[in-house]
This record gives C-alpha cells, sequence and structure tokens, in this order.
C-alpha cells in the first residue's frame, strides 16, 4: 500500500521510520532509566563476585548449599559452576531477565493498548499509515531497546573483566527474553479493552515465568560435585529458563534463544491477525458488565482509589507471603549454612549488621526484600492516580464536590493501605513457616519484629511519590521506580558492594529499625515515620494549588 502526503507517494517503509522515532522520543527517559539501571544491576553484581564471595573454593561452598537448600534457587538460577562469571550469571541472570520482561511488556502496552485509548491509534489510522504500521512500528521499537539493553548489559559483564563471548551470550539471552515478553505484552493489549488490564496480566505473566523458572531449577537435579544443576521440566516452559540453557562462560549455547525468538514470532504474527479482525478500540474479550448499582466500597473517592489498586496490590502480597514464609521455613538451615557456607553467613551478617546472630541476619535479610515490596504496591497507588489524571478518568470525579486534595489524600490512604496489607500477610506466612523451625515462638517473633520495620522505609518511599505526582506528574511513574530502584540497591546492598556510607545512608531502608542483637532502635524509624507524614501533608495540600497535567 502506498499513500500520498502533501503531494508525494509516501511507501509504508517511509512512514515507518517517523512512527518508530516518535515512540523512541515518547519513551525516551523510561527507556534510559530501565536500560541504565538493568546494566548497572549488572555491573554492581560481577564486580561484586570477586571482592564478596571469596575465592573459587568458597564459591563452591556456596553454590553445594544449593543441594541442601534448592528453594534458594527461587531467587536465583541454575549453578554451572564456580568461576567467577559463571557464579555472576547464577547470581543475577534471572533476574535481568525479570527487568527486561518488564520493560518490554510495559512497552508494548502503552504504545499499542494505551494508544488506542487516547486515541491515538484512530489519528494515526486515519493518515496513509493505515492500522497495522503503527503495531509493526512498536515491534521495531520494542526490538531495538532490547538490542540495545543486550549491548549494555553486555559491555557491563565485560567491563568487570569477564571474557567476551560469556558477557555477549549473556546480553544476548537478557535481550531475546525482553523480545520474547514483547510479543506477550502485545498479545495482552489486544485481548483487553484496557491499558490497566494489559499491563497487570503481561506483568502476572513476566512473573509467573520467572516463579515457574525457579520452581524447575530448585526441583532440578545436581551434580555428584554439586557445582552444577540440571533443571527440570517446569524451567523450560520458561523464557527465563530458556535464558538459563544458554549456559554464559560456560557452555556459551545461544542455540536456545531461538526458542525465545520463535515465540515472539508467533505472538507477533497473532497480533497482526487479530488486530485485522477487530475495530479500533475493541478488544477480543469482551469487557465485563457493570452492575446496574455500585455497591458500598464505590460509594466515595476512596473506595473507588481502593478498588482501582486492589488487583495489584494482591499482586504485591503473593510475592510478600512467599518471602515471609522462607524467612522462618528455611531458619532450621542457619546452623548448616554457617559451617558449610561461611561467604553466605558473612554476607547475610554485612546486611542485617555486625552485631546480628546468623538467625536474625537470615530473617532480616528476607524481609528486606518484603519492604521493597512494600514500597512498590504503595508506589503502585500513586501511579494510580497519574494514570487516572493522565487519561482523563479524574475529571468526572473532581467534577462532584470531591476537592482535589482529598483525591489525592484518598490515593495516599490507599498506598499506606497497601503497606500495611503487605506486611501483615509476610507476617502471616512467616508465622506459618516458623512452625518448622526449632524455636517456633523466637522464630515468630523476630519475623514480626523485621516485618513491622519495613513500614518507615515503604511510607517514606509513598511520601516522596506524592510529591513527584504534585510538583512534575509526567515524570511520576519513571522516577518513582527510579527512586524506589537506587534506595533498594543503595540501602541494602550499599554496605555489601562497599559503597560510601554516604551513599548508603541516603537510602530510607539503611534506616529501618530492624532486630539485631536481640534488640530493636525505632529511632531511625521515627524519624522516617515523620518524613514520610510531612512528604504527604506537602503533596496534599499542593495539590489543591495545581492544574491537572493530562497526557500530551
Amino acid at each position: 500500500m502506498r499513500g500520498r502526503c502533501r503531494g508525494r507517494t509516501v511507501s509504508p517503509v517511509g512512514l515507518l521510520v517517523p512512527l518508530v522515532a516518535s515512540r523512541a522520543r515518547r519513551d525516551r527517559l523510561q527507556l534510559v532509566l530501565w536500560i541504565a539501571g538493568t546494566a548497572g544491576l549488572a555491573l554492581m553484581a560481577t564486580a561484586a563476585v570477586g571482592s564478596t564471595f571469596g575465592d573459587e573454593s568458597e564459591r563452591e561452598s556456596i553454590l553445594r548449599l544449593t543441594i541442601i537448600a534448592p528453594a534458594i534457587l527461587i531467587f536465583r538460577g541454575t549453578p554451572n559452576g564456580a568461576g567467577e562469571g559463571e557464579f555472576a550469571v547464577f547470581l543475577i541472570l534471572a533476574f535481568l531477565c525479570l527487568m527486561a520482561g518488564l520493560m518490554s511488556t510495559f512497552l508494548a502496552v502503552r504504545h499499542t493498548r494505551g494508544d488506542e485509548e487516547q486515541s491515538r491509534a484512530e489519528l494515526v489510522a486515519a493518515t496513509p499509515a493505515a492500522r497495522t504500521l503503527p503495531t509493526a512500528a512498536t515491534v521495531v521499537h520494542g526490538v531495538l531497546a532490547n538490542l540495545v539493553l543486550a549491548i549494555a548489559v553486555a559491555i557491563a559483564f565485560m567491563a568487570s573483566g569477564l571474557d567476551a563471548a560469556g558477557s555477549a551470550v549473556t546480553g544476548l539471552a537478557v535481550g531475546a527474553t525482553g523480545v520474547a515478553f514483547l510479543g506477550v505484552g502485545l498479545v495482552a493489549a489486544q485481548l483487553f479493552r484496557t491499558s490497566r488490564s494489559a499491563n497487570a496480566l503481561s506483568v502476572a505473566l513476566v512473573l509467573a515465568a520467572y516463579l515457574v523458572r525457579g520452581l524447575g531449577d530448585a526441583l532440578g537435579e545436581a551434580s555428584d560435585d554439586g557445582l552444577f544443576r540440571t533443571a527440570a521440566w517446569p524451567s523450560r516452559l520458561s523464557p527465563i529458563g530458556w535464558a538459563q540453557r544458554t549456559e554464559p562462560f560456560a557452555a556459551n549455547d545461544p542455540t536456545p534463544l531461538l526458542l525465545s525468538i520463535g515465540l515472539a514470532v508467533v505472538l507477533i504474527g497473532l497480533v497482526f491477525v487479530f488486530q485485522s479482525a477487530r475495530d479500533s478500540g475493541a478488544s477480543l474479550l469482551p469487557g465485563r458488565a457493570g452492575r446496574a448499582a455500585a455497591g458500598p466500597l464505590l460509594s466515595g473517592h476512596v473506595g473507588l482509589a481502593w478498588r482501582l489498586n486492589a488487583g495489584a496490590i494482591a499482586s504485591w502480597a503473593v510475592g510478600a507471603v512467599l518471602a515471609g514464609a522462607l524467612a522462618t521455613t528455611l531458619t532450621p538451615l542457619v546452623d548448616q549454612i554457617g559451617s558449610d557456607a561461611p561467604a553466605i553467613a558473612e554476607t547475610l551478617q554485612q546486611v542485617a549488621g555486625p552485631n546480628a546472630s546468623l538467625e536474625e541476619a537470615f530473617t532480616v535479610t528476607f524481609f528486606s526484600m518484603v519492604g521493597i515490596l512494600a514500597a512498590a504496591a504503595a508506589l503502585q497507588a500513586v501511579m494510580r492516580a497519574r494514570l487516572e489524571e493522565a487519561h482523563g478518568s479524574a475529571e468526572p470525579v473532581l467534577a462532584t464536590p470531591v476537592p482535589r486534595r482529598a483525591w489525592l489524600g484518598g490515593y495516599a490512604l490507599v498506598g499506606a493501605l497497601a503497606v500495611v496489607v503487605i506486611l501483615v500477610l509476610s507476617a502471616g506466612g512467616a508465622l506459618l513457616g516458623s512452625l518448622a523451625s526449632d524455636d517456633p515462638a523466637a522464630s515468630a517473633e523476630n519475623a514480626l519484629q523485621s516485618a513491622l520495620a519495613q513500614a518507615p522505609a515503604a511510607l517514606v518511599f509513598l511520601g516522596l511519590g506524592l510529591v513527584v505526582f504534585v510538583l512534575a506528574p509526567r515524570l511520576t511513574i519513571p522516577v518513582a521506580w527510579a527512586l524506589l530502584a537506587a534506595g533498594a540497591f543503595f540501602g541494602i546492598f550499599g554496605e555489601l558492594l562497599g559503597l560510601p556510607d554516604w551513599l548508603h545512608d541516603l537510602s530510607p531502608f539503611a534506616h529501618s529499625p530492624l532486630p539485631v542483637g536481640g534488640e530493636v532502635d525505632w529511632t531511625g524509624g521515627f524519624w522516617m515515620l515523620g518524613i514520610a507524614a510531612a512528604a504527604t501533608a506537602l503533596a496534599v495540600v499542593a495539590m489543591g494549588r495545581r492544574e491537572l497535567a493530562t497526557e500530551g
């Protein structure tokens, strides 16, 4: 097909380039944060292998521990040797693939279903570009973004002095996984009428792929020397599992990535078929019919805010329950970890503090992850407010007697409730897990204190997110995620990686009142609660002084 533009004949290829360029401009800040953040994590992890995990014999002890406690593999990967490169892949590859999957699905939904919601797709379809070319531009844009991510990850590995071939295979594995999930996001955008539902399904599938891969790794068979592990069949159902089968720095076999590319090709082909069979703005799955009358929950703006955030909170809660349960379920292995893998024991105590017992350090480490999940759930309430504002959904609410300050205050309250829900459920998981420990009462008390200690830091991130939303609304989503990623990395791993104290102390997580040495010092916690309250109050008051900022 060829169209005419300003008296000239324009080919589809000629129209494709500006469409891709426009997507790159819109995503400029978000992609810089995603790619730089993912590559930065790769660089930090690889640099820490030699300094934190000692020599090869110590790394061998750590890998052999996975025979005793294979649940560790849910958060790591399959061991393929104790060399620096193989061990770095064991530590970080699965998480890098998770990041690539989230980046790609968000990108896919934003430029397809999101554009249809904003009527951008309809405007473009009225030009010579027609209906399918914007989707093709999204595919090209997504593939290029993952190519840049693959190169950035490979450079990060090589910058730590690791082998170029293994680094390149690692980068390809991350990029190919991102491309596979790009197809997942594009299909999700065809299924649902709203970007919120499409994003929810996409994120759920990415997390499910990560979990299925982890279960397959945990159920796999270890070699006689304990340094290698063959994943069980569930891992082969996941694109992240396919990435691990490349065995960077060991086999360096990129052929399993053909599965990821093949999945992407099939899914993208289905997308074009689906798009040709539906109207613009419609979806393959019909929207669920609403109730004739709203229930009591939707009688006010706070109930509406809770209803809009309930699904996201439930998703984060699942991870929190799992982390809480593992924190106490695995404590019977603490003594064996201390004797068989002293490097792990030392690492845990670096995170928790020098005065912490090994059991306290073990529990604190898991609940630090819970704190991140609680902060993420709180920030998603802020992001939901931003999406409601950007999409124009906030205007009908504010056309009622609900003032802007009360409207934002409702989302702040929902964010605080999300923190409470996450921490309570994680504590519940810990209580169940404590039944397997030698001293259930002490293990449960330690877990409950560790869960409560995460509230101040999570609420600080909620307050900071609200301030960003009021002062720079269009930057809310990328800046909020960047703040959380930086806070988690510097606060939890800063001392472990030898970062400057001042950088470590900038993170709210560095001041969580954790139970260490049988005592809990809430001084830092009270300060953070004050900061969170002040930031939230500032944002709510300032909201009454600014206009709504719809998406431009």
